[in-house]
């Protein structure tokens, strides 16, 4: 299995309910490395500007007001399987159909609410990780 790169975004509802330290626990718990972190703030321009795939389907403009209404934390991930084994991790995306467990499982309240984002294949975990971070702010610290 190669190494990897994952982002991971602790959503505004996440920092909202005072959890990022918890979540963060998990997700080193879990074995990945943390190459960077950071608090920000999306507008509606940058929210929509990551979220441009989405473009066109119903909860898209759902998905940027709800990213832009609050602080939310990208993280950069690293380790072998990445984003695979980040999934897992996470859940399902509509916490009720989450694994016990698993992040949103956990902590979410709903699926447009759903504490966490979380890279959906490994080049997409490339071009997400390079919207939020540029190579000099990535560590790698084991």
């Amino acid at each position: 299995m190669a190494v990897e790169r994952a982002l991971a975004i602790l959503k505004p509802d996440c920092i909202r309910k005072h959890l990022a330290g918890t979540v963060v626990a998990h997700i080193q718990k879990a074995g990945f490395n943390i190459l960077s972190m950071k608090m920000v703030q999306l507008t509606p321009t940058t929210g929509g500007a990551f979220y441009a795939v989405h473009k066109g389907r119903p909860f898209y403009d759902s998905l940027v007001e709800f990213m832009a209404s609050g602080p939310c934390m990208p993280i950069a991930l690293e380790k072998e399987n990445a984003v695979a084994d980040f999934r897992e991790l996470i859940g399902a995306t509509d916490p009720k159909d989450a694994k016990e467990g698993t992040i949103r499982k956990l902590y979410a309240d709903s699926k447009g609410e759903n504490i966490v984002h979380g890279s959906d294949s490994p080049e997409n975990g490339r071009i997400e990780v390079a919207f939020f971070f540029s190579e000099r702010e990535l560590v790698e610290g084991k």
